[in-house]
């Protein structure tokens, strides 16, 4: 898109003068299979031309001036780096690419198949007729994909209708049927298992396969096993699919885009291989980067291939954080996940409708039942029950509000979530939607079981293992702020305004019963965002201790020389302190979020509000699980694992109670 590179790399003018769509960033013109030789800029002017002074373009327009501001800030920054700091970013990220080369595993040979025009395929399949046709699932208000004759005309996933039908006035439009798609999915995936058990399914038209061990024990080479699964999946379904061989998922699921449809590529496990296929790919076929990155990327670095970010990894290091500039660095080398990932209990499940902005209740309700319906179908079929429902709505000019209730009892039926998404849908009335969406989390021990999801961190790990005042560095010479950008750590104080978000209660009376329904008040004093709960007898006593405060050192002690966390210590004093203290969170720079790092812009009203929740309910779950794990006291801890504490007064109630320690169940056991 010259339009778009030209705007990224601001040599156009801010309206794109006659042409103004071309500085319009939309992702339909994105070159998905079978898009080759669409006009881009005729696919991007329709776009612009269709979408301008309507609520979509509004919102496009606002996120696409954060991204603009936030690339202005950026390249102030570089400009701001000496030669001393690029040489010092230049040494870091030479240390960590060495590290990352020698952790590259070419043992593996992994195959990432995807089902080309799933949707489309499977309908056609149905009714002939589509053949050959330009044919579309979905409607008016939205496609969910387009066979590859549509995609010849610029129609793709995503795509509105309308749109859609101003670029293709002969498409057909095919209503969902997601029952017939899930049939045909259960039948590919009867063909996956032949080559690998424990496939990792992508979605319902697209799966990761380990196929090292079979190559092994069947003596063949990985491009006849891609042939024989191609032709097994056709047989099976009547389906075409296109599929890629590489040495890990990352570059497998790359691969399988390249000859589709009804092909497949081989990438050799081959570090030189591996490079030249990696030198002049494009960033954005990437997984995990998209248009805002690319935007990004192109706009400050001038980054375009996946070679030039290993040429401005300095830059990268200095103005991104390490995680981030790790990740670039490995796409950079064509690195990607070779081990099967360990399994994961699920947190949440939800489901969630697109349709035309209405404000008729008869229809909203019609929607929250249905999707009370499915959620609690999908919630029984893996034996699943929660206690925490939330509701999802995007309205007509595209703000997104959540709203949550945690109950006093854990749900799964129809009844029960429809109960409480009612109340939640009311207090909202009366209001123009077009999306809702239900969501079930805090289930009743990861699906009824008692063991822990082993790669789930605790608040326990964090204290006991010292993160606090850990070093993420693991070169001496190398510090956490050398990792930490001006616009992470700097806090901006020139806003000086008060702005209160309302929340209705949605119940009137003793709801407490049945759930604990929270409202929150969003300030800003003195450029610092703070997110506050009103602090009544009712809640505060419910929740205790949810607002403990991160990262405090009041409460370290020295260990044998080391800077530690006393865990009982920090716990006991979090519950006195609890029912005093609000829990803050802080907008760095009036954008990002100083728990998680997320940036949003101050315009961005409902969207900080609903991250806000999403904070708020991961302090609730976290309080809520340490009031169920039973408390191990600080003097036998200490004592178990042989630290000394040099506390006198510590040393001197350790060894009053030693030896006499009585259980606090022994005080319940009758007599």
């Amino acid at each position: 898109m010259e339009g778009t590179e030209a705007a990224a790399n601001g040599d156009g003018d801010g309206d794109g003068g006659d042409r103004p769509w071309q500085s319009y960033h939309t992702v339909y013109t994105t070159a998905k299979a079978g898009m080759e030789g669409v006009d881009k800029e005729k696919v991007q002017r329709v776009v612009y031309e269709m979408s301008k002074g309507s609520k979509y373009f509004q919102n496009e327009e606002r996120k696409e001036a954060f991204i603009n501001q936030k690339i202005q800030n950026l390249r102030i920054q570089c400009t701001k780096l000496t030669q001393a700091d690029l040489a010092h970013y230049r040494k870091v990220a030479d240390r960590r690419i060495v590290e990352q080369e020698a952790s590259r595993d070419l043992s593996r040979i992994w195959l990432h198949v995807d089902m080309d025009a799933f949707y489309a395929a499977v309908e056609t399949l149905s009714n002939p007729t589509l053949q050959g046709k330009p044919m579309a699932v979905g409607s008016m208000s939205m496609i969910s994909t387009a066979n590859y004759e549509a995609r010849k005309f610029g129609v793709r996933a995503a795509m509105p209708g309308f749109i859609a039908r101003k670029l293709c006035p002969e498409l057909i439009f095919v209503p969902t049927d997601f029952k017939k798609y899930t049939y045909y999915s259960d039948l590919t995936r009867k063909v996956f298992r032949i080559y690998d058990p424990n496939f990792i399914a992508g979605s319902l038209d697209e799966a990761y396969l380990d196929i090292t061990e079979v190559i092994k024990e069947r003596n063949v080479k990985s491009e006849e096993i891609a042939q024989e699964l191609r032709a097994g999946v056709y047989e099976e379904t009547g389906l075409t699919c296109s599929a890629g061989v590489a040495p890990n998922r990352l570059l497998a699921k790359v691969c399988s885009d390249i000859n589709k449809p009804n092909g497949h590529y081989i990438l050799p496990n081959d570090r030189m291989a591996v490079m030249t296929f990696v030198s002049s790919l494009p960033i954005r076929k990437i997984g995990g980067i998209g248009k805002v990155t690319e935007h990004i990327l192109k706009g400050v670095f001038e980054i375009n291939t996946c070679e030039q970010i290993l040429e401005k990894s300095s830059y990268l290091y200095a103005l991104f954080s390490q995680p981030t500039a790790e990740f670039f660095c490995s796409v950079g080398l064509g690195l990607g996940q070779t081990d099967s990932p360990q399994v994961r209990f699920r947190k949440s499940i939800s489901n969630e409708r697109t349709f035309s902005a209405t404000e008729d209740e008869v229809l909203l309700h019609k929607k929250l039942v249905e999707l009370a319906e499915m959620l609690s179908a999908d919630m029984q079929k893996e034996g699943l029950c929660g206690r925490t429902l939330t509701l999802k709505l995007k309205t007509a000019s595209f703000e997104v509000r959540t709203r949550a209730v945690t109950l006093q009892k854990y749900i799964s039926s129809t009844e029960d979530i429809l109960k409480h998404a009612k109340k939640l849908l009311k207090a909202e009335l009366p209001i123009s939607v077009r999306l809702i969406g239900l969501r079930v989390s805090q289930f009743n021990g990861d699906k009824c079981s008692t063991t822990p999801d082993p790669t789930q961190k605790t608040i326990t790990n964090f204290i006991t293992s010292g993160d606090v005042n850990r070093n993420c560095s693991s070169f001496p010479d190398v510090a956490d702020r050398d990792f930490v950008s001006d616009a992470e750590t700097n806090l901006s104080v020139d806003i000086q305004q008060t702005s209160q978000l309302d929340w209705k209660d949605p119940f009137v009376g003793n709801y407490l019963s049945d759930g604990d329904y929270q409202s929150c008040i969003l300030r800003k004093n003195d450029g610092i965002e703070e997110v506050q709960t009103p602090s009544n007898d009712a809640t505060s006593s419910h929740h205790s201790g949810f607002t403990e405060a991160l990262g405090s050192t009041s409460f370290q002690e020295q260990f044998e020389g080391i800077n530690v966390l006393n865990e009982s210590k920090f716990l006991e004093s979090a519950r006195l302190n609890s029912c005093s203290q609000e829990m803050t969170m802080l907008w760095l720079n009036d954008y990002k979020c100083s728990l998680c790092g997320i940036e949003l812009p101050p315009s961005f009203v409902e969207e900080r509000l609903e991250h806000s929740d999403f904070h708020l309910a991961e302090k609730l779950q976290k309080e809520e699980s340490r009031i169920h794990q039973p408390c191990i006291p600080s003097g036998s801890r200490s004592q178990k694992n042989g630290i000394t504490i040099q506390s006198k007064s510590k040393k001197q109630k350790l060894s009053q109670k030693e030896g006499k320690f009585i259980p606090i169940d022994s005080f319940f056991v009758k007599k």
